[in-house]
């Protein structure tokens, strides 16, 4: 069985319409990565970043100084929210724009949304929603006095349309759920949870983290509302790279976010008294954008724009089907439990699964090269990014999984 498994990995690489995009990441060479099973944590550097980086600190920053602001730095967070939209959102131009963390834009998507719904109470939410998402929106209840309603989640599943129905009410302003859940990688089904929502007069807010670069995503023909997504996944944009914010065409002349900063100003240049939002989604903007933090976003966005969000969605379903299939064949039967949904449709780019000696089996599994990660209380999670993952690293990783729990 170990040959023919080893025989489907090579088949299934050098069958693989992306087999050449691997090569164009760092690090995709180095003997001591086994197997890197993390891009849904942190995805790896671009070989053109590196160059592009280079070329930003002699060339853009060094060579053109403040007038960078001018010619191309002020407009940055718009041009690449564009890009975004474009090629991974399903968000036509003028409602993306990228700057500050997931945790800033999540707080100012939830209470301008929450401001357009005056006299309604509560914000209905999931209990496996990413820890950021529920003390952020604990935080909000706190200060302006509303209620959280709880949807009930099991590790190994996710929000279904018909909770989100049962949640929402007269008393319903704003749904908070991921489009991919992070520990069980369950893919919400937004269109019908979008609908549900809209039926109770309540307003939507995704957070796309751990969907965004790895499924198809079409915010504008399902209707969502305001959608928050990270960039240091599945988009490559290395650590604590900006985050990018969505908010629909329909809502943005009345939406107004709490943090005033001058960036996000109607002419900020003016330095005027007194703050007037700028018009669009520029007023999601606060102060002066990380623009090196942007800049090696640019290159998974140039590999994307060249495949498609469909050839990277087929590829990562591939990956997790064969990391499914050889963990029901290795260990499940030796007492681990699946945590992920079966069926690719409800699942995302990640698969998770649970055994008791996880935790201390992961840290052995760095030793040895190959690096997924562990989240509480006792899964791995195996996370592939469709463009730099092979194959053959989803083989070596499970088989590492095996050979821990049978040696140890």
């Amino acid at each position: 069985m170990m040959s023919d498994f080893a025989t489907r990995a090579s088949q299934l690489d050098e069958t693989d319409p992306l087999r050449d995009y691997p090569a164009e990441f760092l690090g995709s060479d180095d003997p001591e990565i086994v197997a890197y099973l993390d891009g849904n944590s942190l995805g790896r550097p671009t070989r053109a970043t590196a160059q592009r980086l280079a070329a930003f600190l002699t060339e853009g920053w060094g060579g053109r100084l403040i007038r960078g602001w001018e010619e191309q730095w002020f407009d940055l967070p718009l041009t690449i929210g564009d890009r975004i939209g474009a090629a991974v959102l399903g968000a036509a131009a003028g409602q993306t724009t990228v700057g500050d963390s997931t945790t800033v834009l999540l707080y100012k998507l939830a209470r301008g949304a929450m401001a357009l719904r005056p006299g309604r109470t509560e914000i209905v939410l999931d209990r496996d929603n990413f820890p950021t998402d529920r003390y952020l929106l604990e935080s909000i209840a706190s200060d302006l006095g509303l209620t959280l309603r709880w949807i009930e989640t099991d590790f190994a599943g996710g929000v279904t349309a018909r909770a989100v129905g049962d949640a929402v009410s007269e008393h319903t302003a704003l749904v908070v759920l991921s489009h991919v859940a992070y520990r069980s990688g369950y893919l919400l089904d937004a269109a019908a949870v979008c609908a549900a929502t809209h039926a109770a007069g309540a307003l939507l807010l995704l957070d796309l983290c751990h969907s965004a670069g790895s499924v198809e995503i079409e915010l504008d023909r399902w209707a969502i509302d305001f959608a928050v997504g990270c960039t240091y996944k599945y988009l490559n944009g290395g650590p604590g790279a900006p985050a990018f914010a969505y908010v629909a065409a329909a809502h943005q002349a009345d939406f107004t976010q709490p943090i005033w900063g001058w960036m996000g100003r109607e002419k900020p240049f003016e330095m005027a008294q007194g703050y007037v939002p700028a018009a669009g989604i520029r007023r999601v903007i606060s102060g002066t954008p990380a623009i090196v933090g942007m800049i090696p976003i640019q290159d998974t966005l140039d590999l994307i724009e060249q495949v498609g969000m469909a050839a990277v969605r087929a590829k990562s379903v591939a990956l997790t089907e064969f990391a499914v299939e050889l963990a029901q064949t290795w260990l499940l039967p030796l007492e681990v439990r699946m945590s992920s949904p079966l069926d690719p449709a409800r699942r995302g780019g990640h698969v998770t699964i649970d055994h008791p000696r996880f935790q201390e089996i992961t840290a052995r599994l760095w030793q040895r090269g190959i690096i997924p990660d562990f989240r509480p209380p006792q899964g791995i999670r195996l996370g592939m990014s469709p463009l730099s993952t092979t194959f053959g690293e989803v083989l070596a990783g499970v088989r590492a999984i095996r050979d821990e729990l049978t040696t140890h």
